[in-house]
């Protein structure tokens, strides 16, 4: 088993976000972290970062959400060309998971025509919910033809216990994210916005753009619970960290 890391895009945003204090015009560049998992029952994408179009028309993939961030990273780094310097084709993806729907999570879902798309059951509630686009869900990342997998619980994919997504809502209400247990890198858990920033996790802190405050603390526990029990954690936009993970790229 492998996992490889995955460029979804940089994305530039008010430091504010996630640094409560920070002068207001501050800001910070967040890359986007995919991973591909290759399991021998079948190749699991975690996450598909920012669509192309999210960088060259920002304002016509999402409206007036695009006014609080943008895509700095330049044309041709994307989650496809990143598995094509693999050797992988969009159509060796057997499933996606998203962590959750917002537009630098899922944005080039519709590449993956052949995944079944994994996610958790609150999570497409609240996409498919009114007004939705204000809580920055918008139809064109995730609202596809592909097969929907809705879990409400831990889930083990293969039934071995080698990739378990464990629900952490507070982010959003149905976030995600990926135990991957390796032969010799040992568990790894991608918390994606669960702890976008290793920040949020050292220091107990509540992102702006968080849903529920409280259930993000708790989500925090739970990492950190696995954090003690020996997994390393990937978080979500962490340059420092992906500057590592680029690097290395390939875990095993």
């Amino acid at each position: 088993m492998k996992i490889h890391a995955l460029s979804g895009g940089t994305l530039r945003m008010k430091k504010s976000v996630y640094f409560p204090g920070v002068a207001p015009d501050a800001m910070i560049e967040l890359p986007v972290s995919c991973f591909l998992i290759q399991h021998p029952q079948g190749n699991v994408l975690f996450d598909t970062g920012c669509h192309p179009e999210l960088a060259s028309a920002p304002f016509k993939r999402i409206g007036g959400m695009a006014k609080t961030m943008e895509v700095t990273s330049p044309p041709g780094v994307n989650v496809i060309e990143g598995l094509r310097s693999l050797g992988i084709r969009p159509e060796d993806i057997d499933l996606v998971v998203n962590s959750h729907f917002h537009t630098d999570h899922c944005g080039c879902n519709i590449f993956f025509t052949s995944a079944t798309i994994v996610c958790h059951r609150c999570e497409l509630a609240a996409a498919r919910s009114q007004n939705a686009e204000r809580q920055g869900y918008f139809p064109v990342d995730w609202d596809s033809d592909a097969q929907f997998q809705e879990i409400d619980s831990e889930y083990d994919v293969f039934g071995d216990g080698r990739i378990v997504l464990v629900p952490l809502p507070g982010h959003t209400p149905g976030s995600l994210g990926a135990l991957v247990t390796l032969d010799q890198s040992g568990a790894i858990l991608m918390a994606s916005d669960a702890a976008s920033l290793r920040s949020n996790l050292d220091n107990r802190t509540v992102p702006r753009n968080t849903w529920d405050g409280d259930g993000f603390l708790k989500s925090l526990d739970e990492i950190q619970r696995i954090q003690r029990s020996g997994a390393t954690i990937f978080f979500g936009h962490d340059a420092q960290q992906w500057a590592v993970l680029e690097r290395q790229r390939t875990f095993t």
